[in-house]
């Protein structure tokens, strides 16, 4: 068997919590020699919304060799020209064809090239095109054999369709968006590593990394509340995926949850 390469994959990043547990556990991961590649979906890196280019270049700095986002892409109209620029940044593809930035890019290793494609999905979202066949267009002009799908999606069936729908033709399907790791990690029938949802990388003493008590008030009461960013009990959830870059083949699939 071909070594691999061993690329983590860290679930949706929140808030300030979230990037220095990001950045402790990925500088621990690489020093025991159990990742070579560091992706992240950053999708609510700034204090549960999406980036600021200061936290983006942070992030990327941090060793992050691609950042993936998600529904709340634009929330920070200053992100927008590093969209156009920055190509380690990938925001859904199958967003309008004019919106700024791209949804897919290839970064290099010394192994050889990966391919990033991020999708966001349609069930219970906003609208988007066709998940399904922008990744049919986007695979066929992948410059890789190495394909990571980040698909940041509500519904579980949605993902799992995606999954299967993609299996053989790409090396893994890896959902975010929840906040909630899923505990579904598998290579399915064809080859393609699998995860419903990476999880978050962010504060687990929280409600999908907001305070708890503001969140259940809202609940109970129907009244407006302040949904401040949690800081408690921080951790790394996502995957590390085994691939012969190469080839594209995945070889396992392992689902982590790491404190600093």
């Amino acid at each position: 068997m071909l070594a691999g390469m061993k690329i983590l994959f860290a679930g949706d990043i929140v808030g300030s919590a979230g990037r220095q547990v990001f950045q402790r556990v990925t500088e621990r991961l690489r020093d025991e020699g159990r990742i070579d590649l560091v992706i992240a979906n950053a999708e609510n890196g700034a204090g549960g919304r999406g980036p600021s280019p200061e936290i983006a270049e942070a992030l990327l700095g941090a060793g992050a060799a691609a950042l993936t986002l998600g529904d709340h892409t634009f929330d920070d109209k200053k992100l927008i020209p590093l969209l156009e620029t920055e190509s380690r940044l990938v925001r859904p593809a199958n967003l309008p064809p004019d919106a700024a930035g791209r949804g897919m890019t290839t970064i290099e290793t010394g192994e050889g090239a990966v391919c990033l494609i991020s999708l966001i999905g349609r069930t219970f979202m906003n609208p988007a095109d066709c998940p399904f066949r922008t990744a049919d267009k986007l695979i066929g002009m992948a410059q890789a054999k190495t394909i990571l799908v980040d698909f940041h999606a509500e519904a579980t069936s949605e993902k799992i369709a995606l999954g299967h729908y993609l299996d053989g033709r790409v090396t893994a399907v890896l959902g975010t968006h929840t906040h909630v790791q899923t505990s579904d990690e598998a290579i399915l029938p064809n080859g393609t590593a699998y995860i419903t949802d990476l999880g978050m990388t962010g504060p687990k003493d929280s409600v999908l990394g907001r305070e708890v008590e503001p969140v259940v008030q809202r609940f109970i009461t129907g009244m407006p509340q302040k949904f401040d960013v949690s800081k408690k009990d921080p951790a790394l959830e996502g995957v590390i995926v085994d691939v012969v870059i190469k080839s594209g083949k995945a070889h396992s699939i392992e689902r982590i949850r790491e404190r600093a």
